[in-house]
């Protein structure tokens, strides 16, 4: 199976032959679906605080920032825009020259509001000697998609979302990256005014990213008065998964090496076990707004932030007490209505466990990572959803899931999902050291049972790739969860070029 002229290809991604066979067993057995008890809601498993409790969570994060505490915001930002522009791509295939479908129409009917305009107005007069409106007016239509999405002149179709410009300003328009920027000084900057930021990127543009970041850090830091620290990694070849054939063999190129493929956004959670952080905002690099939307977003990271460490600073303060070995019945009890209703973990075991049993029990739910996620009400956006679910030791968290891992040919399970009263827009804070202040190794605590099989092809040949378990899916799975609902408007993604024409995207 593995020949001679693999073993220097593993040896420069620094995969194992153990790690190939593991993988090509997930593709012959697959993966199961997670047992399910509910779908989590207002009234189960979803905080929603009142006026007062906010008060008390945004007043705990403003003291948390005053201690000398590190906080990083995470953004993943290696994802390519191409399918921003699905719609485009196909307009310059379709056999028809004007705009026909409505997605083209309404582009076309509004691109002077999109803040790469002049960007765009700029490569067509360098490119086809005439303005964008000189262009429509003759029916070139197709003229001046290519100058946005081709090489010759912004290349936006070949770029990451984080390199395009979303917003304008009067001072000039910012692409996703500036904007997280701008975030990070508003809700992530600690003690010291230092503003933490690290991107994922692809090999291909970190130096575009670098780039972008040296040209404009200055102009931010004296606006917010931040010092920013601003850092990139790469996803790691390590964390490649070998593509298999129909046969659940690997699959081989056409020169007979082995395919390896990217293992998706799960492959990241060796990016953030990599940083240096106590605490850690994830956030997706296209849901951004303007600055006049601003306050919402910051409104809530800052709730979720507070919401977090109130509960770290209880599951602490538990830890040491049972460190300490002086406890009474009566603090057990506490202890355990703590893990069930706070943190939201089910054990319908602790009733029958024998003390020593009991207290190590409690140490293994309260000494991990915590993290605490957003959730907003259901409109019908795609995305997973929160759920209780069953682990592999027997007790119930709350878990992030997608569709995939829910069995859908079960009606009442399809039920749950589809009933769903909230989804995950991915809207994270995380705790990542313990009770001693080590680290914890992130990669401890994620669930290997929770991947994902695709479908592709290469070269005309069909293969299945396998997708390592989701950054805020499995990976994450034994992680200590709570769910807090936030308000939709913090949730504005841009999944096609169009959607920046939304009211929460223009700034006027």
């Amino acid at each position: 199976m593995i020949k001679p002229q693999d073993k220097e290809l593993l040896s420069q991604k620094g995969i194992s032959e153990m790690q190939i066979i593991k993988q090509l067993s997930c593709f012959e057995k697959g993966f199961p679906y997670l047992k399910l008890e509910a779908a989590a809601s207002i009234e189960k498993g979803i905080l929603a605080p009142d006026a007062e409790e906010q008060k008390q969570y945004l007043s705990a994060w403003d003291e948390y920032i005053k201690e000398d505490n590190t906080i990083v915001k995470f953004v993943p930002a290696s994802g390519a825009a191409s399918r921003m522009f699905k719609d485009l791509f196909e307009f310059l295939e379709a056999d028809y020259s004007q705009p026909v479908k409505e997605f083209e129409k309404v582009f076309f009917a509004q691109i002077a509001d999109f803040a790469f305009y002049n960007d765009l107005n700029t490569a067509c007069l360098k490119n086809e000697k005439q303005d964008i409106p000189t262009l429509i007016a003759a029916g070139n239509y197709k003229a001046v998609v290519a100058n946005l999405l081709n090489e010759k002149g912004l290349n936006y179709g070949s770029l990451p979302k984080g390199l395009l410009k979303f917003h304008n300003y009067e001072e000039g328009a910012r692409t996703p990256m500036e904007e997280h920027l701008v975030e990070g000084a508003l809700y992530a900057s600690g003690k010291a005014g230092k503003a933490n930021v690290h991107f994922t990127v692809s090999a291909e543009h970190r130096a575009l990213f670098e780039s972008l970041v040296a040209a404009v850090m200055k102009k931010y830091s004296d606006k917010f008065n931040v010092e920013y620290h601003i850092s990139f990694s790469e996803q790691k070849p390590s964390t490649d998964t070998i593509a298999a054939d129909m046969n659940n063999k690997p699959f081989r190129s056409e020169d007979g090496k082995l395919l390896f493929r990217p293992g998706g956004h799960g492959a990241l959670i060796e990016n953030l076990n990599d940083l240096v952080a106590d605490i850690v905002f994830i956030k997706n690099i296209d849901n951004v707004v303007p600055d006049k939307l601003k306050e919402d977003t910051v409104h809530y990271k800052r709730l979720l932030g507070g919401v977090l460490v109130t509960l770290q600073a209880q599951a602490f303060k538990y830890l040491q007490l049972l460190d300490s070995g002086k406890y009474t019945p009566e603090q057990i009890r506490e202890i355990i209505q703590f893990v069930q209703r706070k943190l939201f973990c089910k054990n319908p075991d602790t009733k029958i466990m024998e003390d020593a049993d009991l207290v190590l029990y409690l140490k293994n739910k309260l000494n991990r990572p915590m993290r605490v996620c957003g959730m907003v009400k259901n409109v019908g956006e795609p995305g997973g959803g929160p759920f209780l679910a069953y682990n592999p030791d027997g007790t119930i968290s709350l878990q992030i899931l997608e569709s995939s891992q829910i069995d859908m040919a079960d009606p009442e399970k399809k039920e749950m999902f589809e009933k769903g009263t909230h989804f995950n827009p991915v809207d994270l804070v995380c705790a990542v050291r313990d009770y001693k202040g080590h680290k914890f190794d992130l990669g401890r605590y994620v669930d290997p049972e929770t991947g994902f099989i695709s479908y592709k092809s290469k070269s005309g040949k069909e293969l299945k790739a396998l997708e390592l378990p989701g950054l805020w899916n499995g990976a994450m799975s034994d992680w200590n969860t709570v769910f807090v609902e936030v308000s939709l408007s913090t949730f504005n993604p841009v999944k096609t070029v169009n959607d920046l024409l939304r009211p929460q995207h223009q700034n006027n």
